[in-house]
């Protein structure tokens, strides 16, 4: 089976998590890994274990772990739910899986600002994931003002195998389409 791995790219309240879950619902044999889960599970079992500043390394070594599991032990697509604002760490996540024989595909979620401080204001989602910051609308400032800088520059054309741009959740569905297509599965 030639595997695939669709790597999601955003900001906060942008539809990540959203559209994994419903490609994960309607691709065969694909596995959400949401960094999310990751943070909320240290922050309730590990907090005292947590980097005090800095980058959140523990985080990211539960995220590797399953993610090696699953490229390793399974045969499973895998879907990556998380920012993937930097530009070097994109790159380097797609080269991982480049060198597990994966085909890649990059969903890059570019909803307006606008839109984005809308369903911060009115979010409901648990701050159970946090470390440094205290609230959605932080971290949305933080992400716009991080935004002009070269090495958070948005998804390009050749970083990944397939490379879909989504600005409004009605374009949702014909990427998902897209992609169960690429996947094999229409």
């Amino acid at each position: 089976m030639n595997r695939l791995v669709v790597v999601t790219v955003g900001k906060t309240h942008s539809g990540k998590t959203t559209f994994a879950a419903k490609l994960e619902a309607q691709m065969h044999n694909a596995i959400v890994i949401d960094q999310d889960n990751h943070a909320a599970f240290i922050n309730t079992y590990y907090k005292s274990l947590r980097p005090k500043e800095g980058p959140n390394t523990l985080k990211y070594a539960v995220t590797q772990t399953i993610v090696d599991y699953a490229a390793d032990q399974t045969d499973c697509h895998l879907i990556l739910c998380n920012s993937n604002l930097a530009r070097k760490g994109r790159i380097d996540v797609l080269n991982y899986f480049r060198s597990k024989g994966f085909r890649s595909i990059l969903v890059y979620l570019d909803i307006p600002d606008e839109v984005l401080l809308a369903r911060v204001a009115g979010s409901q989602r648990s701050k159970a994931i946090f470390r440094s910051a205290s609230t959605f609308e932080e971290v949305l400032a933080r992400q716009q003002s991080e935004s002009h800088k070269p090495e958070m520059a948005p998804p390009a054309e050749g970083e990944a195998d397939h490379l879909f741009t989504i600005r409004t959740s009605e374009e949702v569905p014909a990427v998902i389409g897209k992609i169960l297509s690429i996947s094999g599965r229409s």
